[in-house]
């Protein structure tokens, strides 16, 4: 099968209209996330993604740290020409490699998470580099231009940033153009939106990817309590999990699901088809090729105007399903 290619912004990237999401192939050491890593399960969903067309890959030198680049570089072989790799860099990591929790978009700090993220994926270059949340002390025009001389100096490819408001977007866009902004986005959170987010990307010709398309794992249909996530899932510690938004996610879900068996898809292929159709790169992460092969098979979903109505009128723009994050990551958000 071969996937539809869309360019990615206005800089020359041309991408798959759907990427895989690796966070989830290693996770962390200290955070409980997505459940035990399987490491020869992901290299063949990596592997089964590349056969069917899917060949742009989301990382970040955070998740692990350096595992999840490492296990890439391990799947990629000796056929890194045949991947696109996005990774990202800014919540700091010492020399010891622990991380600060702090965010660090210094120009040195640039260089030297540059250098650490080649050597992790065994590459000479970066398709696309991400500043993975705005350095609140650091002006973004440092930080940019830090990023800037990576292109100059054939390190990197294209520049993005993660989690940005349109004034950062703005002002970043005139040091370098940027080729992507990476932000949560799905029926369930459409804060890019409702922020004017995304009309300044498209004013500006810069691409839009989606993390978390499938509201963290609510849209999959797979979650019908909170017992259902492990007691140590990371998920149980956010407002949309918890009780006073739960029940009504719920009801939410089954209104798409019965949407989505009208058309003989799954409640994920319908809610990663709306992304699509938005013109919009999602980037939903599994580890197993069943999977990845039902992601991909969302694309193949057209919807009418109608169909986007009625979903839209299930989860209007503005319904509150409850912050995606607990209060510190929040407030690191721009």
């Amino acid at each position: 099968m071969n996937l539809n290619q869309i360019k990615l912004g206005s800089q020359g990237l041309t991408i798959p209209n759907i990427g895989l999401g690796c966070m989830g192939m290693t996770g962390f050491e200290d955070a409980h996330m997505y459940g035990e890593a399987d490491e020869k399960e992901a290299i063949a969903t990596i592997h089964r993604s590349l056969e069917l067309g899917g060949n742009f890959l989301d990382t970040a030198d955070l998740y692990g740290p350096f595992k999840n680049e490492q296990l890439i570089a391990k799947a990629m072989g000796n056929s890194r020409d045949q991947y696109i790799i996005a990774t990202k860099f800014g919540w700091e990591i010492d020399d010891h490699d622990q991380v600060t929790w702090a965010i660090n978009g210094t120009k040195d700090y640039v260089k030297k998470a540059v250098e650490r993220s080649l050597k992790n994926l065994k590459t000479d270059y970066i398709d696309l580099y991400y500043m993975h949340r705005l350095d609140k002390n650091t002006p973004v025009e440092e930080t940019v231009g830090a990023m800037s001389d990576l292109v100059k100096e054939g390190k990197v490819r294209y520049i993005g940033l993660s989690e940005v408001s349109s004034e950062t977007v703005r002002k970043a866009h005139t040091i370098h153009p940027l080729t992507a902004v990476q932000s949560e986005y799905s029926l369930f959170e459409r804060t890019a939106e409702e922020k004017g987010v995304l009309a300044t990307l498209k004013e500006l010709g810069i691409g839009f990817v989606a993390y978390s398309p499938l509201g963290r794992g609510f849209l999959s249909g797979q979650i019908r309590s909170i017992n259902d996530l492990p007691e140590n899932d990371f998920r149980r510690a956010i407002p949309r999990f918890q009780e006073a938004y739960f029940n009504k996610n719920i009801e939410l879900v089954k209104a798409i699901e019965s949407m989505a068996a009208e058309k003989n898809v799954t409640s994920s292929q319908l809610a990663l088809a709306w992304i699509i159709s938005k013109g919009i790169v999602p980037i939903p992460g599994t580890k197993r090729r069943k999977y990845v092969e039902q992601n991909i098979d969302a694309t193949k979903i057209h919807l009418q105007e109608a169909d986007l109505l009625k979903l839209e009128s299930i989860v209007p723009l503005g319904t509150d399903t409850g912050a995606p994050y607990d209060e510190f990551s929040m407030g690191l958000l721009d």
